[in-house]
């Protein structure tokens, strides 16, 4: 009779453990929803994948084969919901997500809730279920859930966004909530909820991302910011944040374009 490979509370989050030895995390946002490309993402070097339900065109049913190929990749798979509703926040984790980007928070109530939906007791009360997650209750380990609630509480992620104005003036008391473990700072419907577009080297703007980022590193959370280009990367790590998301199509759009600006180069004849 087969054996189960490897225990549930064996495995390890390890964008987690990347941070929490203090280095750099780099991941992308996956909207595009094409295997073949979240497999070529994958063996290029991010740390992870942030499968976007609420931008992008797709639900718990493909999620969780894209969960399932970023596993067989080896990369960790992360999900942002659609929205902070109960059924979006639990059925993410039953099919195996490694940590929930939640948008569109704006009070610490919200917060205290969603911290309900995706930690198990003690610290939240998320319901149990019996599917893959828990390898289908075949691991031995769901002799006593128990050690899965600790490792679940532990390993499996949860990621508020600041993007609006009412989350911004709470941040302070939204890091300082257990079960929190880190910030998403969206800084284009922030900077639009700031009355500042795009305004991305406004005054006010930076003084916001340094709020979070202080707030985070008070509370012993980690602080996650969006970042399109290589420049936009190295400037937010820079600033203090310990992960940088970019966007899948954009690795695409800029790899074309480099494509056609060094043919040029070495063909002058070729005008594209």
């Amino acid at each position: 009779v087969g054996e189960i490979n490897m225990s549930i509370i064996e495995r390890t989050n390890k964008v987690k453990a990347k941070m929490d030895q203090g280095q750099k995390v780099i991941g992308s946002f996956f909207t595009m929803g094409s295997v073949p490309v979240l497999e070529i993402l994958s063996m290029a070097g991010l740390d992870f994948l942030m499968i976007d339900t609420e931008h992008g065109p797709y639900d718990v049913e493909t999620a969780q084969q894209l969960i399932i190929a970023c596993e067989s990749r080896g990369i960790t798979p992360f999900v942002r919901v659609k929205d902070y509703n109960r059924n979006s926040v639990l059925k993410m984790l039953d099919v195996g997500a490694m940590g929930l980007l939640i948008p569109f928070i704006k009070n610490v109530d919200q917060v205290k809730e969603l911290v309900g939906y995706a930690k198990y007791k003690p610290v939240g009360e998320r319901g149990f279920g019996g599917g893959r997650v828990v390898t289908y209750n075949m691991d031995p380990v769901m002799v006593d859930v128990r050690d899965y609630f600790a490792w679940a509480n532990r390993e499996t992620l949860l990621i508020p966004q600041c993007e609006t104005v009412e989350a911004l003036e709470s941040i302070e008391e939204i890091t300082a909530i257990d079960g929190v473990d880190g910030i998403f700072v969206g800084p284009f419907d922030l900077s639009i909820a700031m009355g500042i577009p795009q305004q991305f080297d406004h005054p006010d703007f930076t003084a916001a991302l340094e709020r979070v980022i202080t707030a985070c590193k008070k509370n012993d959370k980690f602080c996650w910011v969006l970042g399109v280009s290589p420049e936009d990367v190295c400037k937010r790590f820079e600033m203090g944040f310990d992960g940088v998301l970019t966007v899948d199509s954009h690795f695409l759009i800029f790899g074309t374009i480099q494509y056609f600006k060094t043919l040029e180069e070495l063909d002058k004849s070729l005008l594209y």
